[in-house]
């Protein structure tokens, strides 16, 4: 309840950010969330779960799992990624999602925060496989607003979806604009 009040008060009193989310959020979902064109987008983003309460598992490169940040990472529900190695993580997360009471995670598609237009599926790979939907956040630091207003549930189409998803983002600005391509 501290942690809750201090995120509250650090992140809309002091840093003067606005939410305006305006879906339902199911027990099982996938956060996607862009523009991610800084490392203060992790920041930030821990601040809203805080200040909302919750805990959301989120995926991170492995070389960011280094003592003493690993074990933080973790506890904070980080997932190692190992991008050199062929898992399927998809299938795994998905099984995971599918087994659990309550399945929360949080992907930023760029897969990195340098401008990229080819963002990563696999986040519409686990919801789909998962049959669980995709909440799509928004992080516009221009407004300092994070905003949810759809719920996409995907088709299986990934070009489509996507398509759609990019479109959704455009409206956005990260705190290094010039990093974000749709």
């Amino acid at each position: 309840m501290i942690w809750r009040k201090f995120c509250r008060w650090l992140l809309y009193r002091q840093k003067g950010w606005q939410k305006n989310v305006t879906v339902d959020h199911p027990e099982k979902y996938i956060i996607c969330l862009a523009p991610h064109t800084s490392n203060w987008d992790f920041v930030l983003g821990q601040l809203y779960a805080g200040a909302e309460g919750w805990k959301i598992n989120f995926m991170m490169k492995k070389e960011w799992f280094f003592w003493p940040l690993g074990p933080l990472f973790r506890r904070l529900g980080g997932i190692p990624v190992y991008r050199s190695k062929h898992t399927s993580m998809t299938d795994s997360l998905a099984a995971e999602a599918r087994s659990a009471e309550a399945f929360r995670l949080c992907i930023t598609p760029e897969g990195t925060r340098s401008a990229n237009p080819e963002w990563k599926r696999g986040f519409l790979v686990i919801a789909q496989k998962a049959g669980i939907p995709v909440l799509l956040y928004g992080a516009d630091y221009e407004r300092k607003l994070i905003e949810c207003t759809e719920v996409f549930i995907p088709t299986g189409d990934i070009e489509a979806d996507m398509a759609h998803i990019k479109d959704y983002y455009k409206k956005y600005k990260g705190k290094h604009p010039e990093k974000f391509a749709y």
